[in-house]
């Protein structure tokens, strides 16, 4: 290895890599931001009634959290490459029907699938990433600057999305197709080609692939409709998930060559990724989501300044590049996790006395942290989530943590629109407000569990001793109980 490779620093050819990986991860980021803006304009031309919509945004994540898992195996199985090419292919197609939509179900079907392509697309990005990359300074670099890009791209498009839909809201779909058409030549360019990965004799675990994707589907349907269906009917949707569950956990004990193998969540780090990002990425959405009916409900602010009001988050893109690596250099990925973790917590404790008149100012500490706090969470997350994993296993590590954000998100979004609602009496300005502050309470106490789970990773080797070996400092003592 090269002085300058020892450093951190990247060839031109793995800046391309780079370059076309966070195109992409950008790519998926903005096509939900600009989605959600559009989502009011899209009702009003369509007549779409509430749940109708509610299903339009349903079924991408329905699609997308249902299927990463099998994705990212996939990846693994049949090569990231290829997997990573084919699928950003079908997001392009689906992106472009969606904006050609006249029907209600053409739209949830495009949407579904797009969804589908990007839980197949995204994890295959991130194995390029923590297989082109070595294991230290350099794939450090290269996965903050990639969460950073990942981040941005959704605050890059609540942004892009108001000004698009004031255009007509077709265009928010149109706007991913001509990206994706960069990306994808670019791609196809930059990306070495690999040899088809050789499964030993494995076969493809057909029985545990439907039983996971039926129980995350189910898991994430009922908490996504929770708010809107009767109680009984939640019910049973999440004991049939659990039920899923519960049968491919059966399937992969049993499996010679399981989807899912077991030892991997016998990783204490992974696990303690897997976990924190689950509860911060509940409390991230919950809240943005709340801000924005405050903005919007109470305030009657535009979604065009809503937009630019929250477009402060997307500090962590610039942050997350140019900052964390600094951190995690000289303090570890446990505390730099820990400390993004705690401020996110006070970013929420902070909003919590909301008034009905707060000017943008009074509101601004919060957004401004909470976009420091994603910038010192999200990318060593993500990079103590894939260290110590085998290189075979990489999809499937990647797999399992934006699972764990996707399925976060439904739970944070579903808990504090049921804590709103039942805390709303009416509609006056009075009521509402006294809803939100109710509701603020739900992302305040996952970050502050989020925390507690990520102080465990504070135990073993001195940060330092651990950087100086290129590795992380919670996660050293436990690589080999993930072999």
């Amino acid at each position: 290895m090269s002085p300058q490779q020892a450093a951190g620093a990247l060839s031109a050819r793995e800046r391309g890599v780079l370059l076309v990986l966070c195109g992409a991860i950008f790519l998926e980021g903005i096509d939900v931001a600009m989605l959600n803006v559009a989502l009011p304009a899209i009702r009003a031309d369509l007549g779409l009634s509430t749940g109708s919509l509610q299903w339009v945004m349903s079924a991408y994540v329905l699609g997308y959290g249902g299927f990463m898992l099998v994705g990212g195996r996939a990846a693994d199985l049949f090569g990231r490459r290829r997997m990573f090419v084919c699928w950003l292919l079908v997001f392009l197609l689906f992106s472009g029907l969606g904006g050609f939509a006249t029907e209600e179900w053409m739209l949830i079907v495009a949407r579904f699938v797009t969804g589908v392509a990007a839980a197949f697309m995204t994890p295959a990005g991130l194995s390029l990433i923590t297989t082109s990359f070595e294991e230290g300074p350099r794939r450090t670099k290269a996965l903050l600057f990639y969460s950073g890009t990942a981040a941005g791209g959704f605050s890059v498009g609540l942004v892009v999305g108001g000004l698009l839909t004031s255009v007509g809201w077709r265009w928010v779909f149109f706007a991913p197709v001509a990206l994706s058409a960069l990306i994808l030549p670019a791609a196809l360019a930059f990306v070495p080609r690999q040899p088809r990965p050789g499964r030993g004799g494995r076969s493809i675990d057909l029985t545990g692939g439907l039983t996971i994707t039926a129980a995350v589907v189910l898991l994430v349907f009922g908490v996504e409709r929770a708010t809107h269906t009767a109680p009984a009917r939640t019910a049973g949707t999440l004991g049939a998930g659990l039920a899923f569950l519960v049968a491919f956990v059966v399937t992969e004990r049993r499996a010679a060559s399981p989807l899912v193998r077991l030892g991997l969540f016998r990783n204490a780090a992974l696990v303690r990724a897997n976990l924190a990002g689950l509860l911060f990425a509940a409390g991230f959405f919950g809240f943005q989501f709340l801000v924005v009916l405050y903005l919007q409900e109470l305030r009657d602010w535009s979604t065009l300044q809503t937009s630019f009001a929250m477009i402060v988050v997307g500090v962590d893109a610039v942050l997350s590049p140019l900052l964390t690596p600094r951190l995690v250099h000289r303090f570890g990925n446990a505390r730099v996790i820990l400390g993004g973790l705690l401020l996110a917590s006070l970013s929420y404790a902070l909003f919590l006395p909301v008034g009905a008149d707060w000017t943008y100012l009074a509101m601004f500490p919060s957004l401004i942290l909470l976009g420091i706090a994603f910038s010192l969470a999200y990318g060593p997350l993500t990079i103590v989530a894939t260290e110590g994993v085998r290189e075979e296993e990489q999809g499937l590590a990647g797999g399992l943590l934006y699972t764990s954000f996707q399925f976060g998100a439904a739970i944070g979004l579903s808990t504090v629109t049921a804590v709103n609602v039942a805390a709303t009496a009416s509609t006056s300005p009075t009521a509402l407000l006294d809803g939100y502050r109710a509701a603020l309470w739900v992302p305040l106490a996952a970050a502050l569990l989020a925390s507690l789970i990520g102080a465990f990773g504070l135990r073993g080797r001195p940060a330092a001793a651990v950087v100086a070996s290129g590795g992380s400092a919670d996660h050293a003592a436990e690589v080999p109980a993930s072999r």
